[in-house]
């Protein structure tokens, strides 16, 4: 467990008094606000680490990591130059997973993706203007990454 001082809210690493070498400690908080602000991950939550990840991308750790992922459980792995930094979420943080554009939640214990919606079907009074409606709405909701059409 690190004793540096850091935010409450990220866990930025903060500067201490009289530090020697500031700037590692300044460029490991810009690293993390540059993967955290509007924070889009290329998939997850998933346990293993891609293959062969650039930097700067992220991924969402699931709750079984492996490999350099063990531990990391549900955090936001990010790839940089020095290698894998974690960011630990907090409730109520979102990311877009860029596979889908899904806006997914962290409730204090897991990532959540928004629930799926299926258009309407079936009835025996068929109404074509609702279900145009209804459909429409389903899609401009899907779009914003709110909910996922099926």
């Amino acid at each position: 467990m690190s004793t540096m001082p850091a935010t409450p809210r990220l866990a930025l690493p903060l500067l201490a008094v009289a530090q020697a070498q500031k700037e590692v400690t300044h460029n490991e908080a810009l690293t993390l606000l540059d993967a955290l602000i509007h924070a889009a991950v290329e998939a997850g939550p998933i346990a293993a680490p891609p293959v062969d990840p650039e930097e700067g991308q992220c991924w969402i750790v699931g709750t079984a990591p492996t490999s350099a992922w063990v531990g990391e459980e549900n955090a936001i792995a990010i790839r940089t130059g020095g290698g894998w930094r974690f960011a630990r979420p907090r409730e109520g943080m979102r990311a877009t997973r860029l596979t889908d554009g899904a806006q997914l939640r962290f409730d204090g214990a897991l990532w959540a993706a928004p629930a799926t919606i299926v258009a309407p079907s079936g009835g025996s009074t068929i109404d074509s203007e609702a279900r145009s409606a209804i459909s429409t709405l389903i899609l401009h909701l899907a779009a914003q990454g709110l909910l996922i059409s099926g």
